[in-house]
């Protein structure tokens, strides 16, 4: 089975988003497609890049970034919950996107986005696309973007999802499930 990371892209102590995160990990749990785990970009705390080499040399000198590196190689697939600000996603995300480069080779992505006004976070979807293909990522053709996603949260963090949101989640979960069994494509190096 493979390994599905749903990584929550958000460092704000009170980011609703790890409500949603926990969410679609559970419901990635329930489809036995993955062996799912949970990350936490404000619990892993990556500072901002701080390596002396390119990540594309894969020489790591810092223990936070052999350990991160350790993680991601161990995924076979992901799902990033992120949120939009401004327009677009977050830095830290860009961040822990940016420390590493062949431990993202070929794995699928699958991309949930949210925001508090009507877009559901879309624009930050059309915006990471690039990015995840100069790292070699494949993202599934099918995504999520929950809008006023402060009205799906409760004040313990718990997402409630609609029936509509719900299938619209499983298409993504099961669009990344379908990409991890397909054949791994070349990419050209960033």
């Amino acid at each position: 089975m493979p390994r599905l990371y749903v990584i929550s892209a958000s460092t704000r102590p009170t980011s609703v988003g790890r409500g949603l995160a926990r969410w679609i990990s559970e419901l990635a749990a329930e489809q036995d497609a993955f062996d799912t785990g949970l990350l936490d970009l404000g619990e892993i705390a990556l500072p901002f890049m701080d390596e002396p080499e390119h990540p594309e040399a894969g020489v790591y000198r810092h223990q936070h970034t052999k350990d991160w590196s350790a993680t991601i190689a161990a995924g076979d697939c992901f799902v990033f919950v992120m949120p939009m600000y401004n327009g677009g996603f977050s830095a830290p995300l860009k961040n822990a996107i940016d420390y590493l480069y062949q431990e993202w080779q070929n794995k699928p992505v699958g991309l949930v986005s949210y925001s508090a006004g009507k877009t559901g976070g879309a624009p930050a979807i059309e915006m990471i696309r690039p990015v995840l293909g100069r790292v070699g990522l494949r993202p599934a053709a099918r995504t999520l973007s929950v809008p006023a996603i402060d009205a799906y949260v409760d004040e313990q963090g718990r997402f409630t999802a609609t029936p509509e949101l719900r299938a619209q989640a499983r298409a993504v979960l099961d669009a990344v499930a379908d990409l991890a069994v397909a054949p791994e494509v070349e990419h050209a190096s960033a």
